[in-house]
């Protein structure tokens, strides 16, 4: 069950154009107990900027607000890894 989330959700991503690379399991290599998705936000800055400057993405961690709002509303959020690298965990 658990993996048929992660799953969905990495299509949906896929779909708005994120460079989903694995699972945090890949990341760590180590099995977690809560499983979320690897994302390298280098590869897409038209949707993730670590260094942000944009008033309007200043409420989103420098994560572009429609894309964050998209993720939310389907129980995920963004959390920055390091300038490069983004987790999405389930809520």
């Amino acid at each position: 069950m658990v993996m048929k989330k992660i799953e969905k959700m990495m299509e949906l991503l896929e779909k708005k154009g994120v460079h989903v690379v694995g699972t945090t399991e890949d990341f760590y290599r180590a099995k977690e107990e809560i499983v979320g998705i690897w994302i390298s936000a280098e590869s897409t800055p038209e949707l993730f900027d670590y260094w942000s400057t944009k008033m309007e993405w200043m409420n989103c961690f420098g994560v572009k607000p429609e894309l964050d709002t998209l993720v939310r509303k389907n129980g995920w959020w963004f959390e920055w890894h390091d300038a490069g690298t983004m987790m999405v965990w389930p809520s």
